[in-house]
Parts: structure tokens; sequence; C-alpha cells
């Protein structure tokens, strides 16, 4: 009776587990279902058939160095939390992170690994966690600022998307606003999981993301990222034979990369395909050519981060490896036996 009466709820936590991963499949499918009725898959095919090797070799230089700028944002991010890792093991975890996010659903299952594994090296999964999120954080409030600076400059037929762009900068500053004023007038003496929380979100923005020698150079590493990042799209739209001008191409790549950090797809599919396709189609390049633009710049981005996928090939060999050292070590030595045997 106790196994049937527990059964309903272990069904409610496997559905609310498999809810979010569900609902990001969903749109994705959904999103690229109907590209796909609309424009047929010729976008696609003309995107796959644009993969040369002079934008691979770009694609994958360009990458190296973002990688390099966001390994160093979390490293300043983790050492302001008290975590300390050095930049060569953080490029190695970050290459990991890409790769995972760029195959797995959600777009951020890369960034859990990556904060798991570093917080049980360091011995405090938590605290690691807190150093990822802050990291990711940091670089998707920089991308809508400079979203918002390149929508205010640049005229463009999509600069009706300004006002999404800017409510989603005001609730995440509205959100830390409110965790830092919660705390400050939260009784030091509580002990709910709320307060707990409120509090560490609290310490951890005045005492080390918003500290004076931190905060510059996280916006200064998270700025490099985004102009790499869209250094590697513009080259994308230029080999998929976009002549478009420089800064009306630029306008509409920054409102696709902001919306990419939505994680709603499979690996990066679905949300940024169709906002692509929503905005060069609004400024008149048709949204074919969004989608085909979208398409190989996931292609060159893929390979980009293929040295992820090597990474965790060679971080499963050693675990099987050093398994069977240890399956090794347990067995008993025959030599005593065969000495009692002789001795028998």
């Amino acid at each position: 009776m106790a196994r049937v009466s527990s059964d309903p709820v272990r069904t409610g936590r496997v559905l609310r587990r498999l809810g979010l991963p569900l609902l990001r499949l969903a749109t994705a499918v959904t999103v690229l279902w109907f590209l796909w009725r609309q424009l047929g898959s010729a976008p696609f095919k003309d995107g796959l058939r644009a993969v040369t090797w002079p934008a691979i070799v770009a694609a994958v230089t360009l990458t190296a160095l973002t990688t390099v700028c966001s390994a160093w944002r979390w490293r300043v991010a983790a050492q302001a939390l008290g975590m300390g890792i050095g930049l060569p093991a953080a490029v190695r975890s970050y290459y990991r992170s890409l790769f995972l996010n760029s195959v797995l659903i959600g777009g951020v299952l890369g960034d859990v690994h990556r904060a798991v594994t570093h917080g049980r090296r360091s011995g405090d999964v938590v605290l690691g966690l807190r150093a990822v999120a802050w990291e990711r954080l940091c670089g998707q409030v920089i991308q809508a600022v400079v979203t918002v600076v390149v929508l205010l400059t640049l005229t463009s037929p999509v600069r009706p998307a300004l006002p999404y762009v800017l409510a989603g900068v005001a609730g995440v500053a509205g959100a830390a606003g409110c965790a830092a004023l919660v705390a400050r007038h939260t009784d030091r003496r509580g002990r709910s999981r709320l307060t707990r929380a409120v509090r560490a979100v609290a310490d951890d923005l005045r005492h080390g993301i918003l500290a004076p020698h931190v905060w510059p150079q996280l916006a200064l590493s998270s700025v490099l990222v985004v102009a790499g990042h869209t250094a590697t799209f513009v080259i994308a739209a230029r080999v998929a034979g976009s002549t478009a001008p420089l800064g009306e191409l630029l306008v509409l790549l920054m409102v696709v990369q902001t919306a990419t950090v939505i994680p709603l797809g499979i690996g990066g599919w679905g949300l940024r395909e169709g906002v692509a396709a929503w905005a060069f189609a609004a400024a008149g390049l048709g949204a074919a050519t969004g989608i085909t633009i979208t398409t190989l710049y996931a292609v060159l981005m893929l390979i980009a981060v293929a040295p992820g996928a090597g990474l965790l090939v060679g971080d499963a060999v050693r675990r099987r490896r050093d398994q069977g050292q240890s399956g090794e070590s347990r067995r008993p030595d025959p030599a005593p036996r065969a000495l009692e045997v002789v001795r028998d």
C-alpha cells in the first residue's frame, strides 16, 4: 500500500523535472516546424552548403579568443566569491560547457556541468553554482546593454524590439536590487531558506560582484565576448551572401544574439531562427536570409567548440582507466595464498 501511495508523488517529481526540458523541446520543434512550413527546407540547406574553410578558420580563431575571455570572466567571478581557479583550467572547462550547450536541450546544461565539476573539486558545489550563475548573468546583462546602445545609435526597422530588451535589463536589475533591499532589512537571525538565499545574493553583490576591482573586469570581458560572437555572426552573414550595410547588419545580429540567450531551444536551435526570420524580414532582407545565416552560424560554432568534445572524451577515458586501476588495487594478492598451499 505504501508503494502505491508513493507512486503519485514520485510521478509528480518526475513530471516537474521533465517539465522545463519538454517545454524547451516543444518550443524549438514548434518554431522550426513553423519556419519549415512557411519557407521550406531551402534556407537551412543553403546555410549548410555555405560552409567554407576560411569561414571555419575564422570561427575557430574568434571562438578561441572569446572562450579565453569568457573563462577570464568566470575566473574573476569565482575569485570574487572566494573560489580559486586557474585560467588554463577555466578555458578547458568552458570549452566543455560550450560543446554541451551546443548539443543538449536548453543550452545551459553545459554551464551546470561546469559549475558542479568546479564546485566538487573546490569542496563547495553551491558556491560553484553561484559563481557560474553570476558569470553568466553578467554576460547576459552586458549583452542586453550593448544591444540597447546599438539599437539607440543605429537606425533599423527592428527598433520596436527595444522596449523588450529594456524590459529584460530592467527586470534583471530590479530583481538584484530587490534582493539586496530585502536582505538589508531582513532579520539577521532568520533561518528560512528564502532568507538565506536572499542574504547570499546580497553578500555576493556587495562584497564580490560589485566590488570596485571586480565589476570592471567582468564588464570588459563581457564586452569582448559580445564583440567576438558578433564578428563571427558577421562573417557568417557575408559568407552566406548577405550584402546588407554593416550598420544594419549589426543591429539585426545583435537582436538575434540577445534572443539566443533565452534558454528555449535545442542547442540554440529554435528561437534563434525564429527571431532571425522576423528581424531580416522586417528589414526587407527576407526571412530565408536570416535562417540561412543562423544555420551557417550554428554549424560554424559547433565546429569551433569541437575541442570541448575531445576534452570530454579524454575525461571519460581517464575515469575508466582510474577505475580499472583502483579495481586492480582492491584485488587480493595471490602470493600469500600460494605460500599457504606450498606450506600445506
